[in-house]
């Protein structure tokens, strides 16, 4: 925490706060809704964003300030263990290639809003459908508690949240969450599409000036290279292990492959990553972004070398219990210029700000679609749709404030470990329901209860010098024997356990529920304007 306010980054935060506050507002002017009673225009933009449009909102999705804070904090904790998010956005791409574009067909020959949407037109299942958004929602409510977590440590650096009573401590999270809300309710997905072309471009500029410019003040990337040698070589007195490796060895190989295999597999399952696919407006414009995303992952590679910048730069050196996530901040205060850290950390900010309202706005889509309208009041109008998602998206950011300020942060982190276990169980139900129905919707329902079982009771066993439960995502495989992601481990589990009952069903003749799409559906490209006279029509009761 910063004893010192830093007057010319201050000026320049605030200044980039107050654009993308005034860009938020006027988003809801920007590609006008043809009617904003339907909630596919407040939740998915009208389905209108090409190809530049969505490579920015969603690399701003999945890019998020955490992001960039906690890649380089792994990095600068243990060293080549953190370099995992660089592989597994690699492996990412290719595998959804291969689904993404099936489920944007048949999202918009039906007009389903979320991936739970399509399981209860695929099944004829509300539980499974009601499993897949409840899963859904779990996970996102931690992921968005964690863009406030990158918004404080920004606000901590800068001298401005760390002092006075809890209130004024506060008070610049509670500004910042209060306009996230403001122009969320009123824009919707437009507004986080719109600020995602700036925060993109402060990123890339940022990214791009630290990996020439800090090398230069810290004596090259040699010294950078060595001074995170010695520190990893370092034995801890804790642990009586050295505190990490430049290289990954022999025993950590199956906990990085696994866990970069598996973050792969759960990225696109994440309610806010298939919201901004669905927001697509046509089939072409998905495939494009698939193969032009892998760029992000090249920032992401240098992004992660600024963990190693700020073991050269003595951040946090000699501080017992630090924060490695204060690691990133710390190292541009101290080493850019004034008005250039207020460029980085407004890049942070603002990175947190496109994420979290695509999250809050997919968790809503989820409430109203799956929870309110199935369950609740399956006769409501979109405009009572609309009503309710915005509503919802409000009680999501207040949740998630309210997480953040009562909560240990490494709790939060934790509990956002956890959310990518429990969103890949949904992956049988809704990725592999885009190419085969083999699958009972009872077998998939159990076999995700057991995913989910199974994976959070691995993960409460973890401790830490940190934490007692959920201190990390690895344990050993049964039968392997060697340590993997837990997550990766209850997919597997939650397959076999759906393969096998689906047999059974099938063998006693249990009625398998209505699929309400046909082979087409899943290869239908846009339909010209002129065919589509109205809007694309609600899912059926």
């Amino acid at each position: 925490m910063s004893n010192h306010v830093n007057v010319p980054a201050l000026v320049v935060f605030v200044l980039f706060f107050l654009l993308v506050t005034v860009l938020g507002f006027l988003a809801a002017r920007w590609r006008k809704a043809d009617n904003a009673l339907h909630l596919h225009e407040w939740g998915l933009g009208g389905r209108s964003f090409g190809t530049w449009v969505t490579w920015f909102l969603l690399g701003g999705d999945l890019y998020t300030a955490y992001t960039f804070i906690a890649v380089p904090a792994a990095i600068y904790g243990t060293g080549a263990a953190g370099f995992f998010a660089v592989p597994y956005t690699i492996i990412a791409y290719p595998l959804v290639f291969l689904f993404l574009p099936r489920l944007w067909s048949v999202a918009r020959v039906h007009g389903y809003v979320t991936p739970a949407d399509f399981v209860r037109g695929r099944y004829g299942s509300k539980a499974l459908s009601l499993a897949v958004a409840v899963t859904g929602i779990l996970a996102t409510m931690p992921y968005i508690a964690l863009q406030l977590v990158g918004i404080q440590a920004v606000l901590d650096v800068l001298g401005v949240g760390g002092s006075g009573n809890w209130f004024m401590k506060d008070l610049p999270l509670f500004l910042a969450f209060a306009v996230l809300a403001a122009y969320t309710y009123s824009s919707g997905l437009r507004a986080p599409a719109l600020i995602a072309f700036v925060k993109d471009t402060l990123v890339y500029i940022v990214i791009t000036v630290a990996v020439v410019y800090l090398p230069m003040k810290l004596g090259g990337y040699g010294h950078i290279f060595d001074a995170a040698a010695t520190k990893f070589s370092t034995v801890s007195p804790i642990t009586h292990k050295p505190t990490g490796s430049m290289v990954t060895g022999p025993n950590a190989q199956w906990a990085y492959a696994t866990l970069a295999l598996g973050s792969a597999m759960a990225l696109f399952m994440y309610p806010h990553t298939v919201t901004g696919v669905l927001a697509a407006k046509s089939r072409k414009t998905v495939r494009r972004n698939m193969a032009l995303l892998p760029a992000y992952s090249l920032m992401l590679g240098l992004l992660a070398l600024l963990g190693f910048m700020a073991i050269a730069a003595g951040v946090g050196k000699d501080v017992k219990g630090y924060n490695a996530q204060l690691a990133v901040p710390q190292l541009f205060d101290q080493l850019f210029p004034g008005w250039f850290t207020g460029v980085a950390f407004a890049a942070i900010g603002i990175g947190a700000l496109v994420p979290a309202a695509i999250m809050s706005i997919a968790a809503a889509n989820l409430f109203t679609r799956n929870i309110y309208k199935e369950f609740l009041k399956p006769n409501a109008t979109p405009e009572q749709e609309t009503k309710v998602a915005k509503i919802a998206s409000l009680l999501v950011k207040v949740g998630a404030l309210a997480f953040v300020l009562g909560m240990d942060k490494q709790f939060a982190i934790n509990l956002q470990l956890l959310g990518g276990l429990w969103i890949l169980q949904t992956l049988p139900a809704v990725a592999v329901g885009l190419f085969t129905r083999w699958f009972h919707h009872w077998a998939l329902l159990a076999g995700w209860a057991v995913g989910m079982a199974y994976g959070t009771w691995q993960a409460y066993g973890i401790a830490t010098p940190a934490t007692k439960h959920f201190g990390g995502s690895t344990t050993l495989i049964p039968l392997i024997g060697q340590n993997g992601y837990i997550g990766l481990t209850a997919f597997v589990l939650n397959l076999l356990v759906a393969a096998v009952l689906t047999v059974l069903f099938r063998l006693a003749r249990t009625p398998q529920g209505t699929d309400e799409t046909s082979p087409e559906d899943y290869r239908a490209e846009a339909e010209t304007p002129e065919s589509t006279p109205g809007p694309v029509p609600a899912m059926a009761d």
